[in-house]
């Protein structure tokens, strides 16, 4: 049994895994504890985030872990875990496809894996609280929206709060539509696998036809171990 650890920059998730098969998850909260390393054959970790005291000793993914995919980027050592291991739960789900991921996190991700698993890199922008956040400390007047409850944003907003959830959310959704029509004109057979915190809620604003993938992240670390 593998144990795989996705700690990023809000939770920490965990899931165990026999051969491909995921058989259980969970977030690292109070009362729900990790598997611990003795019970299981293999342990690895996606440390994007702070890594907590318990989990400090564990092995961790870099660009140096024997992967299952080849990565072709100008600064290996500066690539995120998360990124790498998004792709390799790709690869493990649609070996020999274009990919592209997308991962809805603190911030958002854009990665392209071709048919070869050749991972090229892509594009980080700000999440949506991310934004949220920063409209409200850079500006005398604007007050922080939650996103809380949010699901489609409105197009035309007609109050303040409208207009920065039209500008955050709907505007989010627009960029990543162009990210996917860009890389379709070059790969029209690409699929399109979104994970992360908001996926669901940019799956409600519109990305219809994206595959969603809530554990990507812990399938891509446990197609590495093997």
């Amino acid at each position: 049994m593998n144990l795989a650890i996705d700690i990023g920059n809000t939770a920490v998730k965990w899931a165990t895994f026999e051969g491909k098969a995921l058989v259980n998850n969970s977030e690292f909260v109070a009362g729900v504890q990790v598997p611990k390393p003795e019970l299981v054959d293999k342990v690895l970790v996606c440390a994007s985030g702070e890594v907590p005291e318990e989990l400090a000793a564990y092995p961790r993914l870099t660009s140096q872990t024997a992967l299952p995919i080849r990565i072709d980027y100008k600064t290996p050592a500066t690539l995120g875990p998360d990124r790498i291991a998004a792709a390799c739960g790709a690869w493990a789900l649609h070996r020999g496809e274009d990919c592209l991921v997308i991962d809805a996190g603190t911030c958002i991700t854009v990665d392209f894996l071709d048919h070869e698993g050749v991972y090229h890199g892509g594009a980080i922008m700000p999440g949506l609280g991310m934004n949220l956040q920063a409209l409200h400390t850079f500006t005398a007047k604007l007050p922080l929206i939650s996103l809380e409850g949010v699901e489609k944003a409105p197009v035309l907003g007609r109050t303040t709060e409208e207009s920065i959830l039209a500008g955050t959310l709907g505007a989010t959704m627009l960029a990543l539509a162009g990210y996917v029509a860009l890389y379709r004109q070059k790969c029209p057979a690409l699929r399109v696998l979104l994970t992360g915190g908001d996926a669901d809620r940019l799956t409600a604003a519109g990305a219809t036809g994206w595959e969603v993938q809530p554990h990507l992240t812990l399938i891509g670390l446990n197609e590495v171990m093997g």
